[in-house]
């Protein structure tokens, strides 16, 4: 490993750390590591799973040091809606107008003598630039992506570690919460 002058290395007193050669030495950011402990729960939703770690909270359980793990992350796109060129033109159109709005008011608090009609034009313009441009990014997709969506990360099942030393107690107690119900907690 390379180190230039601000960078530190591993050493098991201090943990895993990384300082930026930017920052003079002063500010140190941990590096993302994998959970350390057993599994005492596997839930089948994120919220699931916290409800079991506020649950051990709530049993005065130490949770410091528990992790809420997604296992076998996948990404989920889903679909809200057809794109069509007027939806993209308008959008874009209304942007563009909140864009325009803002330089008009500035020009206009700027420039002695302008007014109302320089708030104007600055809609009028940012409107047409807005949607012009929109179109072409549009025509220019050739029908490639023409939906809306959103992605997700989500995961199969979500396992609950502790550290080795109170997992057999965590496991007893959500081991109990299950035999409560799905509305216990």
């Amino acid at each position: 490993m390379r180190c230039w002058a601000g960078c530190r290395t591993f050493s098991p007193e201090r943990g895993r750390t990384l300082t930026s050669t930017f920052s003079n030495g002063r500010r140190e950011t941990a590096l993302p590591t994998l959970p350390d402990g057993w599994p005492i729960g596997s839930y089948d939703t994120y919220q699931q799973a916290q409800r079991a770690v506020d649950h051990l909270a709530h049993s005065d359980f130490p949770v410091r040091g528990l992790a809420i793990v997604g296992v076998g992350p996948m990404l989920v796109e889903r679909v809200d809606g057809r794109l069509t060129r007027r939806r993209v033109v308008g959008a874009a159109a209304l942007s563009g107008a909140w864009l325009g709005l803002f330089l008009g008011l500035m020009l206009s608090l700027l420039t002695p003598g302008a007014g109302v009609t320089t708030i104007l034009a600055g809609m009028i313009i940012g409107m047409g630039l807005t949607a012009a441009m929109a179109a072409a990014r549009y025509a220019g997709a050739r029908g490639r992506h023409d939906f809306v969506s959103h992605s997700q990360l989500v995961a199969h099942q979500y396992d609950v570690l502790a550290p080795p030393p109170v997992s057999e107690r965590g496991r007893d107690l959500l081991a109990m919460l299950s035999m409560k119900g799905p509305q216990a907690g």
